[in-house]
């Protein structure tokens, strides 16, 4: 929670609706200024997942400036 607060991340509170909806294990902070490609098969599981998207969108058009 430590790297919260910057326009580029958006903080997932393990208790919010959204953050039960995600079924993340704890507080979360989505960092779209670190982001990477893997291969798939280096997926070992999935910690939760988000229908809304646009508050990761918007941290995605800051990070990239567009």
């Amino acid at each position: 929670m430590a790297r919260a607060g910057h326009p580029s991340r958006v903080t997932l509170r393990q208790n919010s609706p959204q953050g039960k909806q995600a079924g993340i294990l704890m507080d979360s902070v989505i960092m779209t200024d670190n982001l990477a490609t893997i291969r798939e098969t280096e997926i070992d599981r999935t910690i939760g997942a988000l229908t809304d998207m646009s508050e990761v969108n918007d941290a995605l058009r800051h990070t990239l400036a567009i």
